[in-house]
């Protein structure tokens, strides 16, 4: 197929610093990623040609005002004239595009590098130094569910740490708009899709390493775009690589373990385990209902740091319990970066929940309505369907390769009803014909003008006084609204118009979701009161539960 017309040797550029001037770079989407990617590069001195399939009329005028060639190609089965006549050097991809897309094929032909924008931005870190002249450090989360809130909570710690700080990446804040922030930062935290982390690491000079990661949770998601699960689990273990100080991982998921024990990590990193039981040497988890650090201290064989209660979760909406497990993932990678038990503390207590993630919405007569629309899948689904005892669940929309069968058959039984919206339904009507062929199943019409209206009345006529009605869908929305905080609002709007505006008589609009009890032990140690720099009782491994997930000794890196 033939090489570029002329090549440049790119392990170099590894810095802003470097000499990117007349890099010829195709950039592959327009979204918000895309042009962020072009508007960097442009500022470097390359010469931009963005091929995508659509674009918007502002990022259409802002690439004109900048610089950029923007070359519109909605076949994605063959390549624009522009492409190769641009001759590229590099290519930059958006993370939605699927690695055997023909631009991508066509680039890989040809021996042209890919870089995803993660790999553009670590080379172009050291931008606006620290106060040390050091650019500034990355922490990396990712998982099946739970990402952003994590991300938002470990900011949040190390901001109250007195660190400058701030979330990006696939939370909707490009990273490479965060390392030009003039301000500049000490600390990064960076969400990161499977999409992005597919394209890190492949190329030298380009290798991340991150003060510390952490898989949150694995569970089947985007199987279409990887492939397969080990494809997906693959990517997700990526995030493990090169790290330096810990790999945070799930106590509850053999899986996120299972990546750390494989994973090639810089010298001295440690291996931090996080759960909602009694933790380990090594570990975060829960001493009654007090979060404790046995990770970050000298004598974790036989002591612990109090860093929260459940009480200062609960006030802040975090109390169910995969909220609960993502405080505590956020707290070890606090820790991680030396925050203090105290600003922890402190932090969790200011900390205000986004919107559609376990969020009360209305109580009418004794009947709650429940926002979850950010459960794209069946992972954060089955997390909201469990903080339930009796629910009408409206569940629907695109189902990403994924079946949804297991989680019927595991919720059948606290379901009083099910109401099935968007286009992958078939299988979710084969789950419920097999696996919970009792429970009334109700399908608003694709053609339905108003969806959420109609689940919204369908959902009530079957609720009944103790009853959560529950939108947690189990599924991506782009199928019938714009997005899962689209598909959220309007599904609250709905509400509101089915009560006639009447935000109830119990749990005010904005509520959290029921909480999480404190795990119990056979002899639970009592903790000492919090003060600024709080440390729990001594603990015996002796006396950690029988039903541990895991063994006292971390995995070996």
């Amino acid at each position: 197929m033939g090489q570029p017309l002329s090549t440049r040797d790119l392990t170099g550029l590894t810095s802003w610093h470097a000499d990117w001037s007349e890099l010829r770079v195709a950039v592959f989407g327009v979204g918000v990623t895309g042009f962020a990617v072009a508007d960097t590069l442009v500022e470097l001195g390359a010469r931009v040609l963005v091929v995508a399939a659509k674009a918007s009329d502002e990022h259409r005028q802002l690439l004109d005002v900048i610089g950029a060639n923007l070359e519109l190609h909605p076949d994605d089965s063959t390549i624009p004239d522009a492409l190769p006549a641009a001759d590229p050097q590099l290519v930059v991809v958006s993370p939605g595009y699927h690695p055997d897309h023909a631009l991508l094929v066509w680039a890989a032909e040809r021996g042209i590098p890919i870089w995803g924008d993660i790999e553009l931005a670590w080379r172009l870190r050291d931008k606006v130094p620290r106060a040390d002249g050091q650019p500034a450090e990355w922490i990396c989360v990712t998982g099946t569910n739970g990402k952003t809130t994590t991300t938002q909570l470990a900011a949040t710690m190390l901001v109250a740490g007195g660190l400058r700080a701030a979330p990006a990446g696939n939370i909707g804040i490009p990273v490479l708009d965060a390392i030009r922030d003039p301000g500049g930062f000490d600390v990064l935290v960076i969400e990161l899709s499977s999409y992005q982390l597919h394209w890190i690491n492949t190329n030298e000079g380009g290798m991340l390493a991150p003060l510390a990661s952490v898989c949150l949770n694995l569970d089947d998601d985007h199987l279409d775009w990887h492939g397969s699960r080990d494809a997906y689990r693959d990517a997700k273990a990526k995030v493990y690589q090169n790290v330096r100080v810990a790999c945070v991982y799930n106590l509850a998921d053999s899986a996120t373990r299972e990546m750390v024990e494989d994973a090639d990590v810089q010298e001295g990193c440690r291996a931090i385990g996080f759960g909602l039981g009694l933790p380990g040497p090594s570990d975060l988890g829960l001493v009654e209902d007090i979060v404790v650090d046995r990770a970050f201290l000298e004598d974790r064989r036989t002591s612990a740091l109090e860093l929260a209660t459940l009480d200062d979760l609960r006030g802040s909406g975090l109390g169910a319990p995969h909220s609960v497990a993502n405080v505590i993932a956020a707290a070890a990678l606090a820790r991680a970066a030396d925050v203090s038990p105290g600003d922890i503390r402190d932090a969790i207590r200011s900390f205000e929940l986004d919107h559609h993630r376990t969020e009360m919405v209305v109580e009418v007569g004794g009947i709650s309505f429940v926002d979850d629309s950010k459960a794209t899948n069946a992972h954060a689904a089955n997390a909201a369907l469990e903080a339930f005892d009796s629910v009408v669940w409206i569940a629907g929309g695109l189902l990403k390769g994924v079946d949804p069968a297991p989680l019927v058959k595991r919720h059948a039984q606290r379901l009083r009803a099910a109401i099935l919206v968007g286009l992958d339904r078939d299988a979710l009507r084969a789950a419920f014909q097999r696996h919970a062929p009792h429970i009334p199943v109700v399908e608003v019409p694709e053609t339905e003008t108003d969806v959420m209206l109609a689940a919204v009345r369908a959902a009530a006529s079957h609720a009944q006084p103790g009853d959560v009605v529950l939108l947690a869908p189990a599924a991506a929305s782009m199928d019938q609204f714009i997005d899962y905080a689209d598909r959220g609002r309007r599904f609250a709007d709905a509400v509101r118009e089915w009560t006639g505006g009447d935000d109830g008589e119990g749990r005010a609009s904005g509520a959290a979701a029921p909480e999480l009890s404190a795990p119990s032990t056979a002899a639970p140690p009592t903790a000492a009161p919090s003060t600024a720099a709080p440390r729990a009782p001594a603990l015996d491994d002796g006396a950690r539960d029988a039903e541990s997930p895991r063994e006292a000794e971390p995995p070996t890196l």
